[in-house]
């Protein structure tokens, strides 16, 4: 019997040439195209020039994607294993931290082990899409629409939303809650609590700007709202990125000639601003086509959570789906001037190591869902008998 997808007797699935046939190479081709742009910018910026970014960028990318291919080997079932104990490390190393973490720029985001220097919070990103998705797995549809188990997965986003918040890193903060309440409500959450919580969340927005966040943080927001009245103080991220995009019109300055970049008026042009860069060397027109094949990465990755067989599958694919859209929904809002600036990188444009990784492995999980789509993961156990 064959079933579709080219497999036919199940034990021929577990063969590796099999698995390695099953993963999605048009999703690949559409990571390559996207990583390919970002270190053609960082080129560009640098002076026609492979260093210091550009090269750094594509071997990153080339060791990631090897990554990303053996993940997409790993039974769905041992994914389903590790869930929790990932989402423990995780919330233990966002705690350490608290205690031992070093601080830079006056944020203690940053853990050193064997002089490996690390963000825990990118750990968490992963962490909590497994930990979200196999806890929903076991859970019927009447509990995960109202009941008082959602007090579980309240706890489970609000433990590492509140202790990366403190760090402070107010941009990850964010990312990590809206992805855990993504999963929430892709997982079933009635429409009124979803009504409920919007209407307290907007009622709690100015009281949290007023006594939560830090001055720094706070006048980031009020920079947002009018960032002319300090132009080349607060504001001049907000204006130089404004003036880069408006600058580069249809077809853009051309490879090489944007003056923001070129001359460094536009901050952290390979990193947070390198889709203004790319507005202003390549128009409309660049920035519609590199935005056409995020929107392809997401609507395929989309497309796999949709054909699994697994619950557990559908939401870990889906969760990491909408961290990968955050990331480019608030990035391009941030250079747009349509939200504060907060540090959340264009995935796979912008120049930056960590935040590829986990993009990366969020991916490899995704491929993995895809090419273990048949694969049937028994609630509570994961067993790989």
């Amino acid at each position: 019997m064959t079933l579709s997808g080219g497999l036919s007797r199940p034990g021929e699935r577990d063969r590796p040439i099999i698995k390695f046939m099953e993963i999605d190479w048009t999703f690949c081709l559409a990571l390559c195209l996207i990583a390919g742009a970002g270190a053609l910018m960082m080129f560009s910026i640098a002076g026609a020039s492979w260093e210091p970014w550009a090269a750094k960028h594509l071997v990153r990318f080339g060791l990631y994607f090897v990554m990303m291919i053996v993940l997409a080997m790993i039974d769905l079932r041992l994914w389903f294993m590790i869930a929790y104990p990932v989402y423990a490390v995780g919330l233990l190393l966002l705690v350490a931290v608290e205690l031992v973490g070093d601080t830079s720029l006056g944020a203690t985001r940053w853990l050193s082990i064997g002089g490996f220097r690390f963000q825990p919070s990118e750990i968490m990103k992963i962490g909590l899409v497994l930990a979200l998705a196999r806890y929903y797995h076991g859970l019927s549809a009447d509990s995960a629409r109202m009941s008082w188990r959602l007090l579980v997965p309240a706890v489970m986003i609000a433990a590492p939303v509140l202790l990366v918040a403190h760090q402070p890193d107010l941009g990850t903060a964010i990312l990590i809650a809206s992805t855990g309440l993504a999963i929430v409500i892709l997982a079933g959450l009635s429409w009124r609590i979803i009504v409920a919580g919007i209407v307290a969340v907007l009622a709690a927005i100015p009281p949290f700007i007023l006594f939560v966040l830090h001055d720094y943080q706070r006048n980031r927001i009020l920079t947002f709202m009018d960032p002319e009245s300090d132009p080349s103080g607060k504001g001049y991220q907000i204006m130089q990125s404004k003036i880069a995009l408006g600058s580069g019109g249809l077809m853009g300055k051309g490879f090489g000639l944007g003056s923001q970049s070129q001359l460094n008026f536009l901050p952290e042009k390979q990193t947070d601003f390198i889709f203004a860069t790319l507005a202003e060397e390549f128009g409309f027109l660049g920035c519609f086509s590199v935005l056409f094949l995020y929107g392809v990465v997401i609507f395929m990755a989309l497309r796999i959570a949709s054909i699994s067989h697994s619950h557990f599958g559908r939401l870990a694919a889906a969760g990491t789906t909408a961290t990968f859209a955050l990331y480019v929904l608030i990035n391009g809002a941030m250079v747009m001037g349509m939200a504060p600036v907060v540090g959340v990188p264009m995935p796979m444009l912008s120049y930056g190591g960590t935040v590829m990784l986990t993009v990366m492995i969020g991916f490899g999980l995704v491929q993995a869902v895809r090419v273990h789509r048949y694969t049937e993961v028994t609630s509570g156990k994961g067993s790989l008998m």
